[in-house]
């Protein structure tokens, strides 16, 4: 597997989206610039300015598009490569009935979409945009009102795709939060799993139960006969989860170092091979390491690079260089592309750019790439 082929990675954008992508890692490697376009962007929302100056660079890079319409047609572009796609309405913050409702709405779209088109694999959705977070933190149930409506939500989502054969993914959320989404997510898996992998939970393998809770769902699976879909992430929250760990005084939940992360994400990938027949398995890594890990154990025990039970994936505008590499050697893959109005995926933005910047060592990796394959682009 070549990860170093910059032609192969890039052949699908043209000499002026590689420019763009140029100049947004020239900024997001800058810790400096980084930290100042968030307070600019900010400044501009008090104020009421237009966003698309501040942001459209940036935007074309990690987004789709405004609407479902533009993933669409991105989709079919990077089809056409063996990539496949999963739309993201990345639209966060935003803890009001109308935004829950319309977030629903994208969310069925999306699984009505993805019945007849192949390279919409699979749908998508954050929990905490179908509920005040607050109420996941409570211990609240199906008498409170509103986490009642919650849980209608999940229900009319996991049972239209469940209609139609939709795999539907559930992100991670924080520490606070998980453990009410985990309870829902296994309920739901228990009923809409049992011949075909519908709901997907994700497992952050920076936290330190991580590895013993996906052992209890596979015992919970074959217990009452369901098949598990298991996003694995490292995790996204970090200084986050430290800070707040310490302020509410609970033990951090996070592993002290990245070697330990790290061997607790391979460990989790080669637990879900071993138990393919239980356990779909969609490995969401920028990581080089745990790419090739996963590979080897694929091919160790001779599990057709095609097999539908195993997906890789990259988000849309990052690490093109594994996503393309593994659709020629014929391996599932997709690509998170997020969508939504400028103005209402700024959190989204923001948070990618500190996030590329503090991963600097890939970010800096993507900017020496992108150099050298515009050396050879002649359109």
């Amino acid at each position: 597997m070549n990860f170093q082929n910059f032609n192969l990675a890039y052949r699908y954008k043209s000499k002026k989206e590689l420019k763009n992508s140029l100049i947004v890692f020239k900024i997001i490697t800058s810790p400096f610039l980084v930290s100042l376009g968030s307070s600019l962007i900010k400044i501009a929302q008090r104020l009421k300015l237009p966003l698309k100056p501040f942001t459209a660079n940036i935007y074309k890079h990690f987004c789709g598009g405004e609407s479902l319409d533009d993933v669409i047609a991105l989709s079919e572009k990077l089809s056409k490569y063996g990539v496949k796609s999963i739309p993201d309405y990345s639209v966060e913050g935003q803890a009001e009935e109308e935004s829950f409702s319309k977030l629903e709405n994208e969310v069925l779209k999306t699984i009505k979409i993805a019945h007849n088109n192949p390279d919409i694999p699979f749908a998508v959705f954050k929990p905490t945009g179908l509920v005040n977070p607050e109420l996941l933190t409570k211990d609240s149930d199906i008498q409170n009102p509103e986490f009642k409506k919650f849980i209608e939500r999940f229900n009319r989502i996991f049972s239209y795709a469940r209609e139609l054969n939709v795999r539907v993914l559930v992100d991670a959320e924080d520490f606070v939060y998980q453990h009410k989404i985990d309870d829902t997510l296994l309920n739901f898996m228990k009923r809409y799993n049992k011949s075909f992998p519908v709901v997907f939970t994700t497992l952050q393998m920076y936290r330190t139960d991580r590895l013993d809770y996906l052992k209890f769902l596979l015992t919970e699976a074959e217990k009452n006969d369901f098949i598990l879909g298991i996003k694995f992430v490292r995790g996204a929250y970090m200084e986050k989860e430290r800070a707040m760990a310490k302020k509410s005084n609970y033990p951090d939940p996070i592993y002290k170092t990245k070697v330990e992360t790290d061997n607790a994400y391979n460990s989790a990938l080669k637990f879900a091979v071993e138990n393919i027949n239980r356990i779909n398995i969609f490995c969401a890594t920028h990581n080089e390491e745990s790419t090739l890990y996963l590979i080897s154990l694929i091919d160790t025990l001779r599990i057709s690079h095609s097999d539908e039970r195993i997906f890789f994936s990259q988000l849309y505008g990052m690490r093109d260089n594994i996503s393309f590499a593994l659709a020629s050697e014929g391996f599932n893959v997709a690509k998170y592309i997020p969508y939504g109005p400028v103005n209402k995926v700024i959190p989204y933005l923001i948070r990618r750019a500190q996030e590329n910047s503090s991963a600097s060592s890939h970010s800096k990796s993507e900017l020496a790439m992108l150099k050298e394959v515009l050396k050879n682009k002649n359109n």
